[in-house]
């Protein structure tokens, strides 16, 4: 009988093991499946960067670090820069944020205990004039100022830029229209709407809401515009559009996949999407 117990209390010991075995494992094997990397992405990435985190899941290989990619969930959310900022000091858990300036990154860095936290740069973006009702083949940006400021440029006439105060593509519109002379005249006439972000004022030129829009070269690219629907603006006619990263958190994901974004094979994609060259 004593044996018999000694016997029944084995298998129980054992039972017991494996069902706790069981569940580390499929606590192992949630945990991999629930790996999240949270992007606080600006507006004008919305037409690169999936291409660059499908290539990163597909393609590369992963790091020591991560085991497998397919068990990483990559959420990215876009919106203006300025609004992302204000949501990661809300507390908003992002993981990374990719801003299309420099100030903001290094406004969150400067509030940062951990001084070695700082930005880096990932994009060069440039600036173009985009219009889906009005062909541009014809222009150029002098006599595209004179257009602007012609008597059949009426009060009807409407130019989409992003908000300068949140987005860093509307802030380099607004002082090429000002190295123009041409700001404050459309503003006083009502011409420029004002949008929230780079997307929105395209989506705004695209869609013949308005008939002229500020927006990035990326978009124009993105799209296969046809050469008369655009003007591209040389670069040395606004304030560059150096674009900064931050890592908010120390997740191994996190470091991974800045790391890619910053290579060769991630600065490929930038490239052809219409970004310049980081110097």
């Amino acid at each position: 009988m004593v044996k018999v117990a000694v016997l029944c209390g084995a298998l129980l010991a054992l039972s017991a093991c494996t069902s706790e075995s069981a569940t580390d494992t499929s606590t192992d094997n949630e945990s991999k499946q629930l790996q999240t990397l949270r992007i606080a992405a600006a507006a004008n990435l919305s037409d690169v960067l999936p291409s660059i985190i499908d290539s990163y899941q597909v393609d590369h290989r992963v790091s020591d670090s991560i085991s497998d990619k397919s068990d990483l969930d990559i959420d990215v959310t876009y919106a203006s820069s300025g609004k992302l900022y204000a949501q990661i000091k809300a507390g908003a858990p992002y993981d990374l944020y990719l801003s299309a300036n420099q100030a903001f990154p290094q406004k969150l860095a400067d509030n940062e205990r951990d001084r070695s936290v700082q930005p880096f740069t990932y994009a060069r973006g440039q600036l173009a004039l985009y219009s889906a009702t009005k062909p541009l083949n014809d222009f150029t940006p002098a006599s595209l100022i004179d257009a602007f400021t012609s008597a059949s440029f009426t009060d009807n006439s409407k130019i989409s830029i992003a908000n300068p105060e949140l987005a860093p593509y509307g802030a380099s519109a607004k002082s090429y229209l000002q190295s123009q002379k041409l700001y404050d005249k459309l503003s006083a006439q009502k011409n420029l709407i004002q949008a929230e972000n780079i997307g929105q004022a395209f989506q705004y030129a695209h869609t013949g809401s308005v008939d002229y829009g500020f927006v990035a070269q990326s978009q124009i690219s993105a799209i296969n515009a046809k050469p008369e629907q655009f003007i591209t603006l040389a670069p040395e006619s606004y304030p560059a559009i150096l674009q900064d990263g931050i890592i908010i958190s120390d997740k191994p994901a996190t470091i991974d996949f800045t790391n890619y974004l910053r290579s060769a094979e991630g600065q490929r994609y930038f490239l052809q999407a219409g970004y310049l060259t980081v110097q």
